[in-house]
């Protein structure tokens, strides 16, 4: 059966979709990005990825966030990016704001992970290729490796955008004062940082208390928060105990042994908020670190259109303050 070429909608960035600065660059970003993680691998449906980009797109999510190993298999997130381009969005490639990232395990041997410049510049070719691209928009050094001198890591960066392979980049997860000298470094060779990711939601606020959230705000660096939904723990799914087909009973990301009388008191003590506001969890939870001083954006992953379009629904809800 051969498909109708895909029409973006007309209205797709004046259906509710809100842009946020990202940092003091001139990068406008969607404050609901769509990460694939999960759900967009080879294990996964194709025509189920591609019903959920083109939906995200359809209501203005512009930044698709990858990764070098996401999938699973390694690899294999980034050619569902590829089929996406040749059979969606090549028309609309100036549209969207493209990241992946090098840092975890990709390949066997010792240059198939860390920060070296042969394993960053090694796999921003191949993702190019996967994904069928030209160049990203945004490159990210996916860890910070305690061992590769920073310099190596922050120059094979600079190199890639001087390359015209990436147009920005920008760091996951790196200690504070490690970020404080790739700013300053790159800064310096006019390749400044764009933006840095990690974990902000309200069970793990480590970016706020170890100063990272506020350093970024204060130097004009984009953040973005990657499970704003704790792997699900900020949602209905187990405010009633651990359900047969969910993660945490496959001990797959969440152990049961996190789920305590504490932690089941107050999700049960914020759900009785989100109620009151007409939200779910899972939206005021969203809403919770949108209204986080410093932050762009949200990343979020969605098995389905249905959750994408639950999870957009943050975008125009009330500030959430405890």
């Amino acid at each position: 059966m051969i498909l109708p070429p895909y029409q973006a909608r007309e209205d797709r960035y004046n259906n509710g979709m809100q842009y946020e600065r990202c940092g003091r660059s001139g990068v406008l970003l969607p404050k609901v990005s769509l990460g694939f993680w999960h759900n967009f691998g080879s294990v996964d449906s194709y025509e189920r990825s591609r019903e959920i980009t083109r939906y995200a797109f359809d209501h203005g999510v512009t930044h698709f966030d990858l990764a070098n190993n996401y999938g699973p298999v390694y690899g294999s997130a980034e050619e569902t990016m590829g089929r996406l381009m040749d059979d969606t969005f090549k028309p609309y490639r100036d549209e969207l704001f493209i990241s992946t990232k090098a840092g975890y395990d990709m390949w066997p041997g010792p240059y198939g992970e860390w920060g070296s410049r042969k394993y960053l510049m090694a796999s921003i070719d191949q993702s190019l290729r996967r994904m069928h691209l030209d160049y990203v928009d945004l490159f990210y050094s996916h860890r910070y490796d305690p061992v590769t001198p920073l310099e190596e890591t922050l120059q094979a960066m600079v190199d890639i955008v001087r390359a015209g392979k990436s147009l920005y980049v920008g760091i996951s997860r790196w200690p504070l004062e490690a970020l404080k000298v790739a700013d300053k470094y790159l800064r310096e060779r006019d390749v400044p940082l764009l933006i840095f990711q990690d974990k902000l939601n309200m069970l793990d606020r480590g970016p706020q208390e170890n100063g990272t959230l506020q350093y970024c705000h204060e130097h004009g660096i984009g953040f973005i928060s990657f499970s704003p939904l704790a792997q699900g723990l900020l949602t209905d799914r187990y405010l009633n105990g651990i359900p047969e087909d969910s993660r945490m009973a496959r001990e797959h990301f969440l152990k049961s042994s996190m789920l305590t009388e504490d932690l089941l008191s107050n999700l049960r003590k914020w759900n009785d908020q989100a109620q009151s506001r007409g939200e779910t969890l899972a939206e005021m939870a969203l809403a919770w670190i949108l209204a986080q001083q410093g932050v762009t954006s949200v990343l979020v992953g969605a098995s389905s259109t249905q959750q994408l379009q639950k999870n957009l629904k943050c975008v125009n809800a009330a500030p959430f303050e405890e």
